[in-house]
């Protein structure tokens, strides 16, 4: 249950609805976290949906998908704990402080990059280059935030090679080669057949 709809969150109902979704395939729960920019719901009912969200994804075993925006303190907390719990999740779309990032990371999370670092605004490039290259995933956050020179655009998955272009080139290799490497993660993390290479 993404944030913005956290305040519709009945913890007597939706966690069965929820679970029933995780043991007919699906490999992650989310997008789930919190959002404190546009707070369609208050923020201490998206900390309930969250951490209610959290639980089942220690209880089923699946990874989380973790949206956060302007909500980087109860974010990092909640991370933390999770990760204690041995919760393994992504902070997806990252466009977040260091800070932030380390608490993902010091948790054992993953930090997944979209095409925003591709705008012109973008300019935080040693958070490209923070992330290990065994903790760092790529996505398209298809039809939103299409990449350069695609953007305003409905974005397609396709276009995510683009973003891989990118942070590839603020990481000094190649796109092929941080392409494998991003596979290879995002196999461990969502517990995926093993991808056959080309």
């Amino acid at each position: 249950m993404h944030p913005h709809d956290a305040g519709a969150f009945d913890p007597a109902r939706d966690p069965d609805a929820l679970r029933l979704h995780l043991t007919e395939g699906a490999v992650a729960l989310g997008e789930c976290g919190l959002d404190y920019h546009y707070d369609h719901s208050p923020r201490a009912l998206q900390r309930r949906a969250f951490a209610a969200q959290l639980a089942l994804a220690q209880e089923t075993g699946k990874p989380v998908v973790v949206h956060t925006r302007d909500a980087e303190d109860d974010t990092a907390a909640m991370v933390r704990e999770a990760g204690a719990a041995g919760i393994r999740g992504v902070l997806h779309c990252f466009t977040g402080s260091h800070a932030l990032a380390d608490a993902g990371l010091g948790a054992g999370w993953y930090i997944s990059f979209s095409g925003i670092v591709t705008f012109k605004t973008w300019l935080d490039e040693e958070l490209l280059r923070l992330v290990p290259d065994g903790r760092l995933l790529v996505e398209s956050d298809a039809p939103y935030l299409a990449p350069a020179p695609n953007r305003g655009k409905r974005n397609e998955p396709a276009w995510v090679a683009l973003t891989a272009e990118r942070l590839a080139a603020a990481r000094d290799t190649t796109a092929a080669l941080l392409g494998e490497q991003v596979i290879r993660n995002a196999v461990t993390l969502f517990d995926l057949p093993e991808v056959q290479q080309k």
